[in-house]
C-alpha cells in the first residue's frame, strides 16, 4: 500500500521567517506535532516539530520574535507519495523522527507521522 493513501493532504505550512511562537501556537491549535517549512516558491526548506521548539525554550531568548529558521531542521527526511507505507515507517524509525513531508516533484503534497502509520496497522 502506498503512503499517499494514509498521508494527511491538508498540510499547514510555515515560512522560515514566521515566529517560533506562531509555529507552536498553530501546532497546538491543529493538534499536530510538526509542519513543513517552505519558501516563497512553496519549496520545502525545513521541518519544524514541537521537540525542536522545546529544546530551544531551554535557553533564555526572545521566543515571541525569533524566526522558525533558528530551530527548524534543514536536512529534511522526506517520502515520495508513491513509496510503500512500511518503507516510510522504517525511514521514520531509522531516522528517529516523528513526521515527514511527502513530496511530488519536489513540492509538499502531504505529511505523514508515526501516528498515521500506527493507525493504519491498527485498523488493518
Amino acid at each position: 500500500m502506498k503512503i499517499n493513501t494514509i498521508m494527511k493532504k491538508n498540510v499547514f505550512k510555515i515560512t522560515p521567517t514566521d515566529s517560533i511562537k506562531m509555529a507552536l501556537d498553530k501546532m497546538t491549535e491543529l493538534n499536530i506535532n510538526g509542519m513543513p517549512v517552505i519558501n516563497e516558491e512553496d519549496v520545502l526548506v525545513g521541518m519544524i516539530v514541537k521537540a525542536d521548539i522545546y529544546r530551544f525554550l531551554i535557553e533564555p531568548g526572545h521566543y515571541d520574535s525569533c524566526p522558525v529558521e533558528w530551530v527548524m531542521t534543514k536536512k529534511v527526511i522526506t517520502a515520495n507519495s508513491d513509496e510503500e507505507i512500511v518503507g516510510v515507517g522504517k525511514k521514520l524509525r531509522d531516522n528517529n523522527i516523528i513526521a515527514m513531508p511527502v513530496l511530488e516533484n519536489e513540492m509538499v503534497v502531504g505529511i505523514v507521522s508515526i501516528e498515521d502509520i500506527l493507525d493504519y496497522y491498527i485498523e488493518k
